[in-house]
Order: structure tokens, then sequence, then C-alpha cells
């Protein structure tokens, strides 16, 4: 006879959902355990997100039912799903930007309440207090919009915290973090399946999963295809059961070293803001991808947004194939070829609100336009395809609300924006964060791709193993500054992160691998 510890925390059984044609979810079975860390894996697209949204009441299932502690529920919404004990925090950050940290921490709680008196000194005492079990001193007061990525995400995560919930759902929580940022998250997830509670934990990072979950279960193409402890499994069979296929290697082979130093694309010269950069000088070869590693909050993108005008500089040059360029703006950069990817994919990537063809030529108007200058709509939704082909865009249309897609198939539209406008080099912040292994690795071999056609790309990566595996060279910044150069042969975790933590090069090079 069962008791009421084996029955599931959550059950769904045989969850079906369907957007108009297409089939989202197509009889899912899943099961959550009390004071388990159960990992939901799989490609973007495979039905991840719509499963969550269906926990969460935002999308009701067409077919199957939702058990919760044995019983069967109906989730009319989000706030239903509060009640229930469901907290969900989304990959997107999606909080209240001209709120401080402390109300958006505690905003359910504010709704709900009946006074019209609110305590701010208490709220902010209690939201310090949730921070610091995360290891933050973010401060209760600060406007959230006045945050960085990194310090946005904790503040989700903190307000999932504090519903007093008995099932957690947590989607890509560590993309946006640093390594010290997440293993304080993981000390509290631990402690919080000790007491019982049930986490749901979407990731792509295979090191995490393994290290930190239970067990897995696989979504592809809307079907559940594997479910079981980790511990009977290995990390290639995984990102089998999720791609459907090998994928042999992650990484395209690296460029073969040059008999002579290869011709120089893109010069930085003592390039500074006064601010977060200082005097940073270095050269993009034709026929490399260049690296760019540091800890969270080292200058890399305020780096990246000087050099293509975003942020003014106050001395230093950047020159293009031996031309100084002039850059007051993003413009002058666009003009020049220089194209930038922001970290920020929901703020400065995309569109959300419009089609994915007008993404794709939003910055190269000229190419879809009429001598007259109007728009060519056959020729922007022919461009689209064959970009969003090029990069396996997995989409129903061209004309489909970019919103709708996988925050992964938000990046390949981000991507493909900027290749529209013919770049000479990509700066690229963060390009695979919160994509799958199978897009990760078709990204990787795009970049590859482009450096053979001549394309200078430069890579910033909070990934370490990414920066490895990809790129021919890495730069580390510590404190706005260079601390050192790492050619493909001398890459490791260690070496980086020495760099990374203020390691003079001799100090490097006295420190064993």
């Amino acid at each position: 006879m069962s008791t009421a510890a084996d029955t599931p925390l959550l059950e769904l059984r045989g969850i079906v959902k369907r957007f108009g044609a297409a089939r989202a979810l197509a009889g899912v079975d899943f099961s959550l355990r009390r004071g388990e860390i159960h990992a939901l894996c799989g490609e973007n697209g495979a039905g991840k997100s719509t499963l969550m949204k269906i926990i969460d009441g935002i999308h009701p299932p067409d077919e199957g039912e939702i058990l919760l502690e044995g019983q069967r529920v109906e989730i009319a919404g989000p706030a239903d799903a509060m009640r229930l004990g469901i907290g969900l925090v989304h990959q997107e950050i999606a909080l209240c930007g001209d709120a401080t940290v402390a109300e958006n921490i505690f905003m359910a709680e504010i709704n709900a309440s009946r006074s019209a008196w609110v305590d701010y000194r208490a709220l902010e005492q209690r939201a310090a207090a949730v921070l610091a079990r995360l290891g933050q001193h973010i401060d209760p007061r600060a406007r959230v919009d006045a945050l960085g990525i990194s310090s946005q995400q904790l503040v989700e995560i903190a307000k999932a915290l504090t519903l007093n919930c008995k099932l957690l759902i947590l989607d890509e929580p560590t993309a946006a973090l640093t390594e010290p940022e997440s293993v304080a998250l993981f000390r509290v997830l631990h402690d919080l399946r000790l007491r019982g509670l049930g986490i749901i934990y979407i990731s792509h990072r295979m090191a995490e999963i393994f290290e930190h979950c239970d067990r897995a279960t696989v979504l592809r193409d809307g079907r559940d295809v594997f479910c079981g402890p980790l511990a009977r499994t290995t990390p290639d069979a995984l990102v089998r059961a999720m791609v459907g296929r090998e994928l042999s290697q992650y990484y395209p082979p690296k460029c073969a070293p040059a008999a002579e130093p290869p011709e120089c694309l893109l010069d930085v010269e003592a390039l500074g803001d006064g601010v977060r950069v200082h005097e940073v000088s270095f050269q993009l070869r034709r026929g490399e991808i260049l690296g760019i590693s540091g800890l969270m909050g080292a200058g890399r993108s305020e780096l990246a947004e000087l050099v293509c005008g975003l942020r003014r500089a106050r001395r230093g040059r950047v020159s293009l194939r031996g031309r100084a360029l002039r850059l007051r703006r993003y413009a002058d950069a666009l003009r020049h070829g220089i194209a930038y990817l922001s970290e920020d994919r929901k703020a400065a990537g995309v569109f959300l609100e419009l089609p994915v063809a007008q993404n794709v030529s939003a910055m190269a108007l000229g190419r879809v336009s009429s001598r007259w200058g109007l728009l060519r709509q056959r020729e922007e939704r022919r461009l689209a395809g064959e970009l969003g082909s090029a990069l396996r865009l997995r989409c129903a249309s061209v004309d489909m609300i970019t919103g709708g897609l996988s925050g992964g198939n938000q990046q390949k539209v981000a991507i493909a924006k900027l290749l529209a406008t013919r770049p000479a080099v990509l700066l690229m912040d963060e390009p695979t964060r919160g994509v799958d292994v199978g897009a990760k690795s078709e990204i990787h071999h795009l970049l590859r791709d482009l450096v053979s056609q001549g394309v200078g790309v430069i890579v910033i990566s909070s990934d370490l193993p990414e920066i490895i595996g990809l790129c021919d060279r890495a730069l580390v910044i510590h404190e706005g500054r260079i601390a050192g150069e790492l050619a493909s042969e001398h890459m490791s975790e260690e070496a980086l992160l020495r760099l990374a933590s203020g390691f003079t090069a001799q100090e490097q090079q006295r420190c064993p691998n």
C-alpha cells in the first residue's frame, strides 16, 4: 500500500497542448518527488517552457491531468499556482524596473495586502535577509532598472524564495550568474531540498545537472523520451536523448597555425573610458576567433561597447584594416561593418513584438528596399528565410511573432539580424547563453564558417569551456585591463581563472596547471 510519502509531490499525466495546428506537447508524463532536484532537459522548442507554463497556470492543457500531492487540480492562472505553493522563476527577467529591489521581492505580498500602509523599512530589512541567503548584498532600496542582468536574476530568485512554496521551478537560473553567485544559489537549493521542497531545474549546462540534480526528464519534439536517475546515465547519453542524434564534436576544428602572422583585421590601441575600461590594446587577426574572458564586472561588455561606439571612449583608437575609425555612435560602427550582439537579448537583442522577418531586416533595410526607399516585403521574407535556414531557426514561419519563440530561437533571430548587415567584424557577447547543446554547437560551427569567409569574430563568454573549445586565442580582463593573453594550447579553466582573479603573467607561469 502506498503512503503519503510515496505519493509524488507533482504528477503530470498525458499532457497535450496545441497552438493552432502546431502541437507543442504530445502526451507528456512527468513526476516530481518531495526533496528532489529534477532536471528538465531538451533542445529549445522541445516543449519545456510550455510544460512549465501549464504547471504555472499560464496555459491550460488541452488533454491530460495534473495531480498535486495526489489530488487532481486545475490551475487557473499564476495567482492560483502561487496559492497552491508553486513558484516559477522565468529565464527572461520579469521585474518592474521602476520599483525597488524590496518592492519587487515582496510584490505579491504588497498586492495582496488590503492596507494602504507599507512599512518600507521592515520590507527592506526582510529583503536584505533573503538576499543574504543567496550570499548577496544588493541594496534593497535600489531601483531594479539600475541593476545589471546578474543582480536582476538574483532578485528574481529571491522573490521566488519568499513565496513559501512547496514546488519551485527554475528556468536557466545560472545563465547570468558568476561562479560564486551560482555556488551560493546551489547551497540554497540543497538546503530547500533537505526541507522537502521539490525543485524542477531547467538548464543546458550538463556539469550543473550532473552535480546537483537527482533525476532528469528529457523532452524532444513535445514528447518525454527519457526519465531516470542521473547516477545511471552519462552526459553523452543525455545529449543523445535531447537531440536524437550523435553530437560527435561540440566545437568545430580550430584554424591551423599560419606560417606567417595573418593580416590584422581590427586593431584596438589604448582604448578606455576612464571608468570601467583602461588603456586596452589588442588585435583581431583574419581567420581566428578571439575570446574575451574575465569575471562578471571586469569590463568585458564595456570594452565591446567602446569598440562599437555604444560607449564613448575618452582615449584610444579603433582601426579596421589599417584605417582609424571615428565612432561616435553605434550607427557609425555598423556603417564600417562592426556589429555587436548584446548579452541582454530581451532588452537589446530582438524586438519581441515584431515578426521574425522584420527583426532580421531591422538594421539592413537597404538590402530589402527599392531604389526609391520602399520596403520589398517579399525580399524581406526571403532574407529572413535564408538566414533562418543557415542558423536552423525553428519557427513555423518568418511571419511568426518573435516573442512567441523559445529563448534559444530568439537568440538565433538576434544573430540573423546582425548577419543581415554583412559585418566585417562581429562582437558576440554571451552568444550561446540560454541555448541548448544542439543549437549551441550549430552557432559555434556558424561562427567558424564566418571566420573562414573572412569575417572577424570576437566572443565574450563567461562559459570557460566555450572559450577553451571555440577560441583560437583568449584575452583575460581584470578590473578593466588586460591581465594576460593565452594561446589555444595554453588555455585551461585554471589558467583563465588565475588571470581573471588578478594573477600577473609571472605568477601565472609559476603556477602549475
